[in-house]
């Protein structure tokens, strides 16, 4: 890892832990989001290197820190979606938002569409990779009650 994806990992946790208490999540809950935030923004950057289809690689980070959240929910008997958003903070398409907009301002129908399409890709596959979990997780648990 070079000097600049340390600084991103570091600003990903600080981001997170910001939103965090924001948010009002507090004690080890917002550590533990803030931790999720590094995780997820290194897991992020790991990928890239190796999936070039960017809503993919944001879908396996939202479902690799839902797990996560999911995990941290039970050992600390709280419930997981504070840490499971706060932690995909770093991932929310900020920059892809902007340009979309900035598109449509400026009149460039054409790129506005093309820009809107990714933001709503990368939009979408972070709450699939939530459902997803969030999903299998509450399944988990009826299977357990019926056996």
């Amino acid at each position: 890892m070079n000097k600049l994806e340390w600084i991103q990992l570091c600003t990903a946790f600080v981001g997170s832990l910001g939103f965090g208490v924001l948010f009002n999540v507090r004690g080890r809950r917002l550590w533990a989001a803030a931790i999720g935030g590094f995780f997820a923004w290194g897991l992020c950057l790991l990928l890239g290197k190796w999936i070039s289809v960017e809503p993919l690689n944001y879908f396996i980070v939202s479902l690799s820190i839902s797990f996560y959240a999911q995990v941290m929910a039970r050992i600390l008997k709280t419930p997981a979606t504070p840490i499971s958003i706060t932690a995909l903070i770093p991932l929310i398409p900020g920059s892809s938002l902007y340009y979309t907009m900035a598109s449509a301002f400026q009149g460039l129908s054409g790129d506005f569409v093309v820009k809107a399409v990714a933001t709503l890709e990368l939009a979408a596959a972070l709450a699939l990779g939530i459902i997803v979990v969030s999903a299998l997780s509450r399944w988990r648990v009826k299977w357990r009650a019926l056996g």
